[in-house]
């Protein structure tokens, strides 16, 4: 091979030992001394200002920042009652162990005992009959069974005082009919303990149950069952010993969902004379005057919840099942004939009946009966303070819920996805502890801003924050913060991160691939998400009740203070507005369910057999 021009090469220069090196070779510049001190630093540090730097050219560092301030939101409550609690209170703590928590421990965990178990029996037991079974009226108990749901456990506990109670109807016609002059004649049971709080209080929480048992039975595969079947297991043997232990998961999170309700209620137990630890909140803040007494008592409380959702991740965890195959048919269903085809349907008909179909008969009788005085200005003002209430909060929780899933899904940092589960707390924390959680840092942020205002200006601004709709709203927010988050994320899991990808190639910023792609994509969740946090809120009754203004009423305040004062009849249309609104998250729930078994039938789908 001929080249055109001899190639030369030039022999490699050695460079001299140290010892022969010029003085001058040893001299460092001002710049190399300071990167020699920046690299000589902490790795932490350097390791920080680097991942700082990096989501500040991505454009994550505002979301980043956003999902954290969120997050401490909606964390505040819980530490200000911590920081109130470990501070010094005088004998008030002695006292309250003395006279209060005893009793009121007692009963919440007998409460809250009474109402896990029959809720899972009673939500376990119609969820497999309408799924593994056919007999009289099964289609239609499909979704029947969530109407419940739709009634508040303070207005089912007051349409069965009016009914049951010595001066309802009930009693009354007993007495006529019979001749009795007083309730030393007869024998009645007293609705008016743990007992009847526990029974009817279940009545309206079991779908709890009913939804998750429902949806984890549906997504069974069929394979599993039909081996079960094929080793000459029964029906029966097939549930206690195959869909139950797999259904566990669900059943835990569906009790615990109960639990936290019976946990947050103070309407039902008060009517049912049942003093809880929420009733003792509420007693020590407000009749009593002493504000660290109800926050020792919240953190009792805040004890509770832990506990509980401890409890509930236990059950949970190594109990994760998958199926391993793409097998998916119709289950096989049993036919109930005569007998065992009717107690099913009465099996069905009995929680539905006792916790829809009487107190919704009561409330329209009720409303029906007083229509030209319940459709008084009190009652317009109410109404009007629940919508405006339930709309601001859904689009803040709403808002911040896209914040916090953005950010979980733009940026990788371990920081703002442990952040992001702050929500899932607040949920869970009773609205009465929330209150009070959320009233100590807003009041000390009006008489900063007070005293600020008067010292530079000589005006009082008075309580801005904390006396005001304000707080109502934000309480709304942290609370059903979780709901709404839940919703977003499912409907951003539905997107492909290709198109992220896209956007980004395309130059699109990471606000603007939100505000043009995401955002119009999301619509279909948006909207289920401010729906749930909206009729969540118009049924919110014990903040409203401790953060509300003076004269400042909502449809459930004004239900839970006629009550009080024994005008059942007059409560009727306000308790009659709340249940009607909440029908539409009930029917959405449904079809969400009978749509989420992988290879459904279309038939299934739409209910049709």
């Amino acid at each position: 091979m001929r080249f055109k021009r001899p190639i030369s090469v030039s022999p490699r220069k050695r460079s001299a030992p140290s010892w022969q090196r010029a003085p001058a070779a040893r001299t460092v510049s001002l710049a190399s001394a300071e990167q020699h001190t920046a690299d000589s630093r902490p790795l932490e540090t350097v390791s920080f200002r680097r991942k700082l730097a990096r989501l500040t050219e991505s454009g994550n560092l505002g979301w980043s920042v956003a999902a954290l301030v969120f997050s401490a939101i909606a964390l505040a409550p819980i530490i200000a009652i911590a920081v109130i609690a470990l501070q010094p209170s005088g004998d008030t703590w002695p006292h309250l162990i003395a006279n209060v928590l005893p009793g009121a421990v007692r009963r919440t965990l007998g409460l809250m005992l009474g109402v896990g178990l029959l809720t899972l029996l009673i939500g376990t037991g119609t969820a497999w009959l309408v799924t593994m079974y056919r007999f009289p009226g099964r289609r239609y108990f499909q979704w029947l069974l969530l109407l419940p749901l739709a009634m508040p456990t303070y207005i089912i506990a007051y349409c069965y005082l009016e009914l049951f109670d010595y001066s309802g109807l009930v009693q009354t016609g007993m007495r006529e009919a019979f001749g009795w002059r007083n309730a030393q004649d007869y024998w009645f049971p007293d609705i008016r303990s743990l007992g009847g709080a526990i029974f009817f209080m279940s009545m309206v929480l079991y779908p709890y149950v009913y939804i998750t048992a429902r949806a984890s039975f549906i997504a069974q595969s069929i394979c599993v069952i039909e081996v079960s079947r094929t080793l000459g297991r029964s029906a029966s043997e097939t549930f206690w010993q195959i869909a139950l232990p797999l259904a566990r998961p669900a059943l835990a999170a569906g009790v615990a969902l109960a639990l936290m309700e019976t946990l947050n209620d103070i309407g039902a137990v008060e009517f049912f004379g049942v003093h809880t630890l929420t009733v003792a909140v509420y007693d020590t803040w407000l009749d009593r005057g002493s504000l660290a007494g109800a926050t020792q008592i919240a953190c009792v409380m805040l004890t509770f919840v832990f506990v509980l959702l401890a409890l509930e991740r236990a059950l949970r965890s190594g109990r994760r099942f998958h199926n391993t195959t793409g097998k998916y048919r119709d289950l096989p269903e049993d036919t109930l004939t005569g007998a065992k085809g009717w107690l099913a349907t009465l099996a069905c008909a009995l929680p539905l009946v006792v916790g829809f179909v009487l107190p919704a008969a009561v409330l329209v009788s009720d409303a029906v009966a007083h229509i030209s005085s319940g459709l008084s200005p009190a009652f317009w003002q109410a109404a009007i303070h629940s919508l405006g209430l339930s709309v601001a909060a859904a689009v803040l929780a709403v808002s911040f819920a896209v914040v916090l899933a953005y950010a979980r899904r733009q940026t990788r940092s371990k920081l703002v996805h442990a952040a992001s589960l702050a929500p899932a707390v607040s949920y869970a924390v009773p609205g009465t502890v929330l209150a009070i959680g959320l009233l100590i840092p807003l009041a000390g942020l009006d008489n900063r801003l007070d005293g600020v205002m008067r010292e530079l200006f000589g005006v009082s601004t008075g309580l801005l924050l904390s006396g005001t709709a304000f707080a109502i709203v934000l309480a709304y927010t942290i609370r059903f913060l979780a709901a709404s988050l839940g919703a977003v994320e499912a409907g951003m899991s539905k997107i492909s991160r290709n198109i992220d990808a896209a956007g980004r190639t395309l130059g699109a910023s990471i606000g603007e691939m939100l505000w043009s792609v995401h955002l119009p994509l999301l619509r279909p969740a948006l909207g289920a998400a401010a729906m749930l946090v909206f009729v969540d809120s118009m049924k919110e009754l014990p903040a409203t009740l401790l953060l509300r203004p003076f004269n400042f009423d909502t449809l459930a305040t004004q239900v839970f203070t006629l009550a009080s004062l024994y005008r059942y009849e007059e409560a009727g249309l306000s308790a009659l507005a709340i249940v009607l609104v909440s029908l539409a998250p009930v029917l959405l729930l449904h079809g969400m369910i009978s749509r989420s078994r992988p290879g459904a039938s279309v038939g299934k789908m739409i209910g049709v057999e």
